[in-house]
């Protein structure tokens, strides 16, 4: 059993919430601020974290950023806002999807079962191969670590996903479309921001100059991929 962490200062939308994921066979565990989250974090298994953006004490943004200095769980924000800002700092920060209150309850259950199945399977990803290269940067199949000039990388279950993909398949050109298919096995509907967020911060982490990037590049107009190397 799957324990989910929701968060929210509103107690009836968590208990909501709640009352579904149980509905859905998961273990709802409560928060009502952003440093409740951080608290039970550090005392629990988490597998995913549904969370509000404006809360008291700590928002959503600011937990968001902090969560991922240490934690790579799935995390989904809900705010009532629907200001594609609001969307594109959520997903700048760390989070791995967004959902606009007020939400229907099976599409926020998808959301969920999508999250938690591309999290879980990344320990089932099969490869001859152990290790990914593409140049200096690698990827481990066994420990899900990514390296660049052998230093380790954190990066989200997302981020691993979209790497994952690329180097799979280096010098291969994915657009947006297929990319979001392909990592969130969903139809691209509106997918082009979000892809883009999640490809700037891998950038940022894997990049000594981002605007300039040596692995993950863009063929304007078509789409992104991982450079090839000669062995």
């Amino acid at each position: 059993m799957y324990n989910v962490l929701v968060c929210d200062d509103d107690k009836d939308i968590v208990e909501a919430i709640a009352t579904y994921l149980k509905m859905e066979g998961y273990h709802p565990i409560k928060a009502y601020n952003g440093e409740q989250v951080l608290e039970i974090l550090n005392e629990k298994d988490i597998q995913l974290l549904i969370m509000d953006i404006m809360m008291p004490k700590l928002d959503g943004i600011k937990t968001t950023a902090r969560i991922r200095k240490t934690y790579n769980i799935p995390i989904i924000l809900v705010s009532a806002k629907s200001e594609d800002f609001d969307k594109i700092k959520g997903l700048s920060y760390g989070a791995d999807d967004y959902v606009t209150k007020p939400f229907n309850p099976l599409e926020l259950m998808a959301r969920v079962k999508s999250q938690l199945r591309r999290y879980t399977n990344l320990g089932s990803i099969v490869s001859e191969e152990h290790i990914l290269k593409a140049g200096g940067l690698s990827l481990n199949l066994d420990t899900k670590e990514v390296s660049v000039d052998e230093e380790r990388i954190s990066v989200t279950p997302t981020e691993y996903k979209i790497i994952h993909l690329l180097i799979k398949h280096p010098g291969r050109v994915f657009s947006i479309q297929k990319i979001y298919e392909n990592v969130w096995n969903e139809n691209a509907i509106g997918a082009e921001n979000t892809v883009a967020v999640h490809i700037r911060r891998i950038r940022e982490k894997l990049e000594i100059n981002p605007k300039d990037p040596k692995y993950l590049k863009v063929v304007w107009g078509i789409g992104y991929k991982i450079e090839k190397y000669s062995v």
